[in-house]
Protein backbone atom coordinates (compact mmCIF):
# COMPACT_ATOMS: atom_id res chain seq x y z
CA UNK A 1 0.00 0.00 0.00
CA UNK A 2 2.52 2.42 0.87
CA UNK A 3 4.38 1.86 -2.67
CA UNK A 4 1.16 2.60 -4.19
CA UNK A 5 1.06 5.82 -2.40
CA UNK A 6 4.56 6.79 -3.19
CA UNK A 7 3.73 5.54 -6.95
CA UNK A 8 0.41 8.51 -6.57
CA UNK A 9 2.63 10.85 -5.07
CA UNK A 10 5.82 10.65 -7.30
CA UNK A 11 3.49 10.54 -10.60
CA UNK A 12 2.37 14.11 -9.73
CA UNK A 13 5.23 15.38 -7.40
CA UNK A 14 8.53 13.77 -8.30
CA UNK A 15 9.91 13.64 -4.47
CA UNK A 16 11.77 9.87 -4.75
CA UNK A 17 13.69 10.85 -8.48
CA UNK A 18 14.65 14.38 -6.07
CA UNK A 19 15.64 12.46 -2.88
CA UNK A 20 17.70 10.10 -4.99
CA UNK A 21 19.44 12.78 -7.33
CA UNK A 22 20.49 15.72 -4.28
CA UNK A 23 20.79 13.53 -1.07
CA UNK A 24 20.92 9.35 -1.31
CA UNK A 25 22.39 8.96 -4.91
CA UNK A 26 24.20 12.53 -4.76
CA UNK A 27 27.65 12.06 -5.87
CA UNK A 28 30.42 12.76 -3.49
CA UNK A 29 34.03 13.06 -3.81
CA UNK A 30 35.59 9.47 -2.17
CA UNK A 31 38.12 11.27 0.04
CA UNK A 32 35.87 13.16 2.19
CA UNK A 33 37.18 13.41 5.57
CA UNK A 34 35.88 14.00 8.53
CA UNK A 35 36.43 18.00 8.74
CA UNK A 36 33.13 17.99 5.74
CA UNK A 37 31.01 16.96 9.04
CA UNK A 38 30.57 20.28 10.60
CA UNK A 39 28.63 21.53 7.53
CA UNK A 40 25.81 18.69 8.51
CA UNK A 41 26.42 19.79 12.11
CA UNK A 42 25.95 23.26 11.59
CA UNK A 43 22.16 22.69 10.28
CA UNK A 44 21.45 20.14 13.21
CA UNK A 45 22.09 22.96 15.66
CA UNK A 46 20.51 25.31 13.41
CA UNK A 47 17.38 23.06 13.63
CA UNK A 48 17.72 22.76 17.22
CA UNK A 49 17.59 26.66 17.63
CA UNK A 50 14.52 27.28 15.89
CA UNK A 51 12.67 24.57 17.43
CA UNK A 52 14.02 25.67 21.25
CA UNK A 53 13.70 29.43 20.24
CA UNK A 54 10.05 28.49 19.48
CA UNK A 55 8.91 27.08 22.38
CA UNK A 56 10.75 29.54 24.66
CA UNK A 57 9.19 32.40 22.63
CA UNK A 58 6.19 30.83 24.09
CA UNK A 59 6.83 31.70 27.36
CA UNK A 60 8.67 34.70 26.75
CA UNK A 61 7.55 38.49 27.20
CA UNK A 62 9.65 41.20 25.65
CA UNK A 63 8.96 44.11 28.37
CA UNK A 64 11.57 45.96 29.88
CA UNK A 65 9.63 45.38 33.13
CA UNK A 66 9.24 41.71 32.77
CA UNK A 67 11.96 40.22 30.60
CA UNK A 68 13.95 38.67 33.60
CA UNK A 69 11.04 37.71 35.20
CA UNK A 70 9.91 35.40 32.02
CA UNK A 71 13.29 33.96 31.78
CA UNK A 72 13.05 33.37 35.67
CA UNK A 73 9.72 31.82 35.08
CA UNK A 74 10.55 29.46 32.54
CA UNK A 75 13.65 28.10 34.30
CA UNK A 76 11.07 27.31 37.76
CA UNK A 77 7.96 27.21 36.71
CA UNK A 78 7.75 25.87 32.76
CA UNK A 79 8.09 22.35 32.66
CA UNK A 80 11.26 21.87 31.08
CA UNK A 81 11.52 25.10 30.84
CA UNK A 82 15.03 24.97 32.04
CA UNK A 83 16.15 22.32 29.39
CA UNK A 84 14.79 24.42 26.75
CA UNK A 85 16.86 27.86 27.75
CA UNK A 86 19.84 25.51 28.63
CA UNK A 87 19.69 23.70 25.11
CA UNK A 88 18.97 27.07 23.39
CA UNK A 89 21.55 29.15 25.42
CA UNK A 90 24.32 26.62 24.55
CA UNK A 91 22.88 25.96 21.31
CA UNK A 92 24.55 29.23 20.10
CA UNK A 93 27.87 28.34 21.51
CA UNK A 94 28.24 25.06 19.96
CA UNK A 95 26.23 26.64 16.60
CA UNK A 96 29.44 29.19 16.24
CA UNK A 97 32.10 26.05 16.65
CA UNK A 98 30.96 24.39 13.74
CA UNK A 99 30.22 26.98 11.88
CA UNK A 100 33.71 28.68 12.81
CA UNK A 101 34.85 25.20 11.92
CA UNK A 102 33.32 25.27 8.97
CA UNK A 103 34.77 28.36 7.86
CA UNK A 104 38.00 27.64 8.36
CA UNK A 105 38.18 23.92 6.79
CA UNK A 106 36.68 25.67 3.66
CA UNK A 107 39.72 28.05 4.03
CA UNK A 108 42.39 26.02 4.01
CA UNK A 109 41.18 23.61 1.34
CA UNK A 110 40.13 26.01 -1.20
CA UNK A 111 36.67 25.70 -0.88
CA UNK A 112 35.92 29.19 -1.99
CA UNK A 113 37.91 29.12 -4.91
CA UNK A 114 36.40 28.78 -8.29
CA UNK A 115 33.85 27.72 -9.42
CA UNK A 116 32.28 27.90 -5.60
CA UNK A 117 32.91 31.74 -5.15
CA UNK A 118 29.09 32.40 -5.07
CA UNK A 119 28.37 28.90 -2.53
CA UNK A 120 31.25 30.93 -0.71
CA UNK A 121 29.27 34.24 -0.57
CA UNK A 122 26.34 32.86 0.62
CA UNK A 123 27.79 30.98 3.72
CA UNK A 124 29.27 34.40 4.76
CA UNK A 125 26.37 35.73 4.58
CA UNK A 126 24.82 33.26 6.85
CA UNK A 127 27.66 33.99 9.26
CA UNK A 128 26.69 37.81 9.03
CA UNK A 129 23.23 37.11 9.85
CA UNK A 130 23.98 34.17 12.54
CA UNK A 131 25.82 36.99 14.23
CA UNK A 132 23.22 39.55 14.43
CA UNK A 133 20.57 37.21 15.65
CA UNK A 134 22.70 35.93 18.65
CA UNK A 135 23.40 39.31 19.48
CA UNK A 136 19.72 40.04 19.91
CA UNK A 137 19.04 37.09 21.45
CA UNK A 138 21.77 38.03 24.18
CA UNK A 139 19.83 41.18 24.98
CA UNK A 140 17.17 39.30 25.41
CA UNK A 141 17.31 37.54 29.16
CA UNK A 142 17.60 41.64 30.34
CA UNK A 143 20.49 41.07 32.76
CA UNK A 144 22.84 43.50 33.38
CA UNK A 145 26.03 42.00 30.50
CA UNK A 146 22.60 42.06 28.21
CA UNK A 147 21.87 45.45 29.17
CA UNK A 148 25.20 47.01 28.73
CA UNK A 149 26.21 45.22 26.00
CA UNK A 150 23.27 46.25 23.87
CA UNK A 151 24.15 49.66 25.12
CA UNK A 152 27.56 49.40 24.54
CA UNK A 153 27.09 48.03 20.44
CA UNK A 154 24.51 50.20 19.38
CA UNK A 155 26.01 53.20 20.12
CA UNK A 156 28.76 52.32 18.01
CA UNK A 157 26.42 53.45 15.17
CA UNK A 158 26.33 56.36 16.47
CA UNK A 159 30.55 57.13 14.70
CA UNK A 160 29.23 57.00 10.91
CA UNK A 161 28.83 60.52 9.83
CA UNK A 162 26.47 62.52 9.85
CA UNK A 163 23.11 60.07 10.10
CA UNK A 164 24.65 58.04 13.23
CA UNK A 165 23.19 59.92 16.04
CA UNK A 166 19.34 59.44 14.46
CA UNK A 167 20.19 55.77 13.58
CA UNK A 168 21.26 55.14 17.16
CA UNK A 169 18.02 56.58 17.67
CA UNK A 170 16.10 54.79 15.71
CA UNK A 171 17.58 51.23 16.65
CA UNK A 172 16.85 52.42 20.24
CA UNK A 173 13.22 53.33 19.35
CA UNK A 174 14.04 56.37 21.77
CA UNK A 175 16.88 57.99 23.46
CA UNK A 176 17.84 55.23 25.98
CA UNK A 177 18.33 51.46 25.45
CA UNK A 178 14.48 50.03 26.55
CA UNK A 179 11.45 49.03 26.28
CA UNK A 180 11.13 49.41 22.65
CA UNK A 181 14.61 48.33 22.34
CA UNK A 182 13.97 44.92 23.57
CA UNK A 183 10.76 44.40 21.43
CA UNK A 184 12.54 44.69 18.20
CA UNK A 185 15.56 42.71 18.81
CA UNK A 186 13.09 40.17 20.38
CA UNK A 187 10.80 40.42 17.00
CA UNK A 188 14.34 40.55 14.64
CA UNK A 189 15.74 37.50 16.93
CA UNK A 190 12.44 35.42 16.29
CA UNK A 191 12.46 36.10 12.40
CA UNK A 192 16.26 36.33 11.52
CA UNK A 193 16.36 32.24 12.35
CA UNK A 194 13.57 31.61 9.54
CA UNK A 195 15.74 34.17 7.16
CA UNK A 196 19.37 32.05 7.73
CA UNK A 197 17.25 28.81 6.99
CA UNK A 198 16.04 30.07 3.44
CA UNK A 199 19.91 31.39 3.25
CA UNK A 200 20.82 27.92 4.07
CA UNK A 201 18.40 26.21 1.48
CA UNK A 202 20.64 28.60 -1.04
CA UNK A 203 23.65 27.76 -0.12
CA UNK A 204 22.87 24.09 -0.28
CA UNK A 205 21.54 24.68 -3.91
CA UNK A 206 24.22 26.49 -4.97
CA UNK A 207 26.45 23.82 -3.35
CA UNK A 208 24.72 21.20 -5.54
CA UNK A 209 25.07 23.01 -8.24
CA UNK A 210 28.94 22.76 -8.34
CA UNK A 211 29.63 19.76 -6.46
CA UNK A 212 31.57 19.27 -3.18
CA UNK A 213 35.05 20.13 -3.01
CA UNK A 214 37.61 17.79 -1.65
CA UNK A 215 40.66 17.64 0.87
CA UNK A 216 42.90 17.63 -2.41
CA UNK A 217 41.19 20.16 -4.19
CA UNK A 218 41.14 18.97 -7.48
CA UNK A 219 37.95 18.88 -10.11
CA UNK A 220 36.39 15.31 -10.36
CA UNK A 221 37.87 13.06 -13.45
CA UNK A 222 35.99 10.17 -13.61
CA UNK A 223 32.79 10.35 -12.02
CA UNK A 224 32.25 6.77 -11.43
CA UNK A 225 35.81 6.12 -10.20
CA UNK A 226 36.17 9.54 -8.35
CA UNK A 227 32.95 9.35 -5.98
CA UNK A 228 30.42 7.70 -4.19
CA UNK A 229 26.91 7.99 -2.95
CA UNK A 230 25.99 10.48 -0.25
CA UNK A 231 24.34 7.81 1.55
CA UNK A 232 25.38 5.15 3.00
CA UNK A 233 28.82 6.47 3.10
CA UNK A 234 28.67 10.38 3.88
CA UNK A 235 25.95 9.33 6.16
CA UNK A 236 27.16 7.12 8.26
CA UNK A 237 29.96 9.97 8.86
CA UNK A 238 27.58 12.71 9.53
CA UNK A 239 25.69 10.21 11.95
CA UNK A 240 28.99 9.37 13.94
CA UNK A 241 30.27 12.86 14.36
CA UNK A 242 26.75 13.66 15.29
CA UNK A 243 26.63 10.91 18.07
CA UNK A 244 29.81 12.44 19.31
CA UNK A 245 28.58 15.99 19.31
CA UNK A 246 25.32 15.22 21.07
CA UNK A 247 27.84 13.55 24.29
CA UNK A 248 29.95 16.63 24.46
CA UNK A 249 26.51 18.87 23.70
CA UNK A 250 24.59 17.20 26.54
CA UNK A 251 27.80 17.17 28.98
CA UNK A 252 27.66 21.25 28.61
CA UNK A 253 23.57 20.79 28.73
CA UNK A 254 23.03 18.95 31.85
CA UNK A 255 26.45 19.02 33.89
CA UNK A 256 28.01 22.89 33.01
CA UNK A 257 24.94 24.70 31.21
CA UNK A 258 26.59 27.88 32.56
CA UNK A 259 30.15 27.36 31.47
CA UNK A 260 30.05 30.09 28.40
CA UNK A 261 27.41 32.22 30.34
CA UNK A 262 28.52 35.70 32.29
CA UNK A 263 27.33 35.75 35.76
CA UNK A 264 26.45 39.26 35.59
CA UNK A 265 23.69 38.38 33.63
CA UNK A 266 21.94 37.06 36.25
CA UNK A 267 21.48 40.54 38.00
CA UNK A 268 18.56 41.94 36.88
CA UNK A 269 19.31 45.07 34.11
CA UNK A 270 20.51 48.51 35.69
CA UNK A 271 20.73 51.36 33.52
CA UNK A 272 22.10 53.31 36.97
CA UNK A 273 24.87 50.49 37.51
CA UNK A 274 27.33 49.48 35.10
CA UNK A 275 29.50 46.52 35.25
CA UNK A 276 32.72 46.47 36.03
CA UNK A 277 34.17 44.95 32.99
CA UNK A 278 31.52 44.57 29.96
CA UNK A 279 32.10 41.64 27.65
CA UNK A 280 30.89 40.34 25.01
CA UNK A 281 29.52 36.42 24.01
CA UNK A 282 33.24 34.22 23.36
CA UNK A 283 32.44 34.25 19.54
CA UNK A 284 32.21 38.22 19.24
CA UNK A 285 35.76 38.22 21.16
CA UNK A 286 37.98 38.49 18.53
CA UNK A 287 36.29 41.36 16.46
CA UNK A 288 35.56 42.66 19.70
CA UNK A 289 39.46 43.21 20.39
CA UNK A 290 39.15 44.68 16.76
CA UNK A 291 37.22 46.94 18.09
CA UNK A 292 39.44 48.23 20.52
CA UNK A 293 42.86 47.85 18.94
CA UNK A 294 42.11 50.55 16.69
CA UNK A 295 43.05 54.00 18.89
CA UNK A 296 44.00 56.25 16.25
CA UNK A 297 44.25 60.01 17.87
CA UNK A 298 41.24 62.47 16.94
CA UNK A 299 37.78 62.42 16.99
CA UNK A 300 37.06 59.54 14.36
CA UNK A 301 39.00 56.63 16.22
CA UNK A 302 35.65 55.20 17.22
CA UNK A 303 34.79 55.32 13.75
CA UNK A 304 38.33 53.31 12.88
CA UNK A 305 37.24 50.99 15.09
CA UNK A 306 33.72 50.37 13.62
CA UNK A 307 35.36 49.96 9.99
CA UNK A 308 38.02 47.58 11.10
CA UNK A 309 35.67 45.49 12.68
CA UNK A 310 32.98 45.66 9.64
CA UNK A 311 35.96 45.04 7.26
CA UNK A 312 37.57 41.56 9.68
CA UNK A 313 34.58 40.28 8.56
CA UNK A 314 33.60 42.04 5.06
CA UNK A 315 37.51 40.93 3.69
CA UNK A 316 36.24 37.22 4.07
CA UNK A 317 33.92 38.36 0.60
CA UNK A 318 36.96 39.09 -1.18
CA UNK A 319 38.91 36.00 -0.42
CA UNK A 320 38.29 34.08 -3.57
CA UNK A 321 39.75 36.69 -5.51
CA UNK A 322 42.86 37.44 -3.20
CA UNK A 323 43.85 33.51 -3.17
CA UNK A 324 45.14 33.08 -6.90
CA UNK A 325 46.80 29.88 -6.68
CA UNK A 326 46.60 27.76 -9.03
CA UNK A 327 46.21 24.64 -6.62
CA UNK A 328 43.17 24.99 -4.37
CA UNK A 329 44.08 22.93 -1.07
CA UNK A 330 46.68 24.18 1.27
CA UNK A 331 47.66 20.62 1.52
CA UNK A 332 50.31 21.24 -1.26
CA UNK A 333 50.99 24.30 -0.83
CA UNK A 334 53.26 24.62 2.45
CA UNK A 335 53.79 28.79 2.78
CA UNK A 336 49.91 28.76 2.86
CA UNK A 337 49.61 26.64 5.33
CA UNK A 338 52.32 28.25 7.57
CA UNK A 339 50.50 31.26 6.87
CA UNK A 340 47.14 29.66 7.62
CA UNK A 341 47.96 28.09 11.30
CA UNK A 342 49.74 31.54 12.47
CA UNK A 343 46.28 33.50 11.38
CA UNK A 344 44.27 30.94 13.28
CA UNK A 345 46.62 31.05 16.66
CA UNK A 346 46.09 34.87 15.82
CA UNK A 347 42.25 34.32 16.09
CA UNK A 348 42.79 32.67 19.62
CA UNK A 349 44.79 35.72 20.24
CA UNK A 350 42.33 38.16 19.60
CA UNK A 351 39.48 36.53 21.67
CA UNK A 352 41.95 36.05 24.71
CA UNK A 353 42.82 39.77 24.28
CA UNK A 354 38.59 40.64 23.81
CA UNK A 355 37.77 38.64 26.88
CA UNK A 356 40.56 41.02 29.19
CA UNK A 357 39.96 44.33 29.98
CA UNK A 358 41.32 47.15 28.01
CA UNK A 359 43.56 48.79 30.12
CA UNK A 360 44.97 45.48 31.48
CA UNK A 361 49.02 44.63 31.33
CA UNK A 362 50.84 41.51 30.82
CA UNK A 363 54.19 40.64 32.13
CA UNK A 364 54.40 42.67 35.62
CA UNK A 365 52.62 45.68 33.78
CA UNK A 366 55.74 45.55 30.92
CA UNK A 367 53.08 44.88 27.96
CA UNK A 368 50.00 46.42 27.84
CA UNK A 369 47.53 44.34 26.25
CA UNK A 370 46.40 47.10 23.79
CA UNK A 371 49.45 46.76 22.02
CA UNK A 372 49.03 42.78 21.38
CA UNK A 373 45.68 43.84 20.49
CA UNK A 374 47.09 45.81 17.13
CA UNK A 375 49.73 43.59 16.51
CA UNK A 376 47.31 40.99 16.45
CA UNK A 377 44.78 42.96 14.54
CA UNK A 378 47.85 43.59 11.99
CA UNK A 379 48.44 39.84 12.09
CA UNK A 380 44.73 39.26 11.14
CA UNK A 381 44.42 41.46 8.07
CA UNK A 382 48.28 41.17 6.78
CA UNK A 383 47.28 37.27 6.41
CA UNK A 384 44.64 38.18 3.63
CA UNK A 385 47.61 40.76 2.44
CA UNK A 386 50.38 38.06 2.19
CA UNK A 387 48.29 35.52 0.61
CA UNK A 388 47.68 37.83 -2.44
CA UNK A 389 50.90 39.00 -2.45
CA UNK A 390 52.53 35.02 -2.57
CA UNK A 391 50.17 34.26 -5.04
CA UNK A 392 49.88 37.19 -6.90
CA UNK A 393 53.68 37.38 -7.85
CA UNK A 394 54.45 33.22 -7.83
CA UNK A 395 56.67 33.71 -4.67
CA UNK A 396 55.25 30.08 -3.57
CA UNK A 397 55.55 26.67 -4.90
CA UNK A 398 53.39 24.40 -4.57
CA UNK A 399 54.00 20.60 -4.64
CA UNK A 400 52.78 18.31 -7.22
CA UNK A 401 49.05 17.51 -6.89
CA UNK A 402 47.02 14.25 -7.69
CA UNK A 403 45.81 14.09 -11.46
CA UNK A 404 42.77 12.16 -9.76
CA UNK A 405 40.66 11.52 -6.42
Amino acid sequence: MSKSIMDWVDARLPITALIKSQATEYPTPKNLNYWWVFGSLALFCLIVMLLTGLFLAMHYKPDANMAFDAVEHIMRDVNFGWLLRYMHANGATFFFMTVYIHILRGMYYGSHRAPREILWWFGIIIFFLLMATAFMGYVLPWGQMSYWGAAVITNLMSAIPVVGEELVVWIWGGFAVGDPTLNRFFALHFLLPFVIFGVVIVHLWALHAVHSNNPDGIDIVDEHKDTIPFHPYITIKDLYSMGVFLLVYCAFVFFMPNFFLEPDNYIPANPMQTPAHIVPEWYFLPFYAILRSIDFLGSYSKLAGVIAMGAAIAILFILPFLDRSPVRSFRYRPLSRQLFWIFVIDCFLLGWVGYNPADATRFNGALPLIVVGRTCTAIYFGYFFLLWIITAFDIEKPQPVPKSL
